[in-house]
């Protein structure tokens, strides 16, 4: 009989010992999972600064681009070849400037999305985990 109940209670202190266990575990990656999710809203308020910055960058770019051809037109009124040299290398470069910004820009939009995509992602984790808890 005192075997029978020896054995027993191992095995119950086996079982609650593993259960134990499994519920460390289970908030070890719960706060893993709040972790990640402060990580991800860092990264995408971030990627959004950064797509703001660029957007403000086009717009200064585009409104010299208007600067530099009303001087263009200026300068080829008034028959300045060199004038009209120099505002066709301006305006080149701002064209560039405008074509990296842009490109920048939809980088960042591509990243927010991401971003976006792993915080539901560990937003979803952390709620399966607590349920499973």
């Amino acid at each position: 009989m005192k075997l029978i109940t020896v054995r027993r209670s191992l095995t119950g202190l086996a079982i609650a010992g593993l259960l134990s266990t499994g519920a460390w575990a289970q908030t070890k990656d719960i706060r893993q999972d709040n972790r990640d999710i402060r990580h991800d809203r860092r990264d995408l308020r971030k990627d959004r600064r950064d797509r703001n910055a660029d957007t403000r960058d086009i717009h200064h770019d585009r409104k010299d681009l208007r600067q530099d051809r009303a001087n263009l037109a200026q300068a080829k009124s008034q028959g300045n070849t060199a004038q009209v040299r120099a505002d066709q290398k301006d305006i080149r470069a701002d064209q560039k400037d405008v074509h990296g910004d842009v490109k920048d820009r939809n980088a960042d939009n591509r990243d927010i999305g991401h971003d976006r995509r792993d915080l539901r992602q560990d937003r979803s984790d952390r709620r399966s985990d607590v349920n499973n808890q």
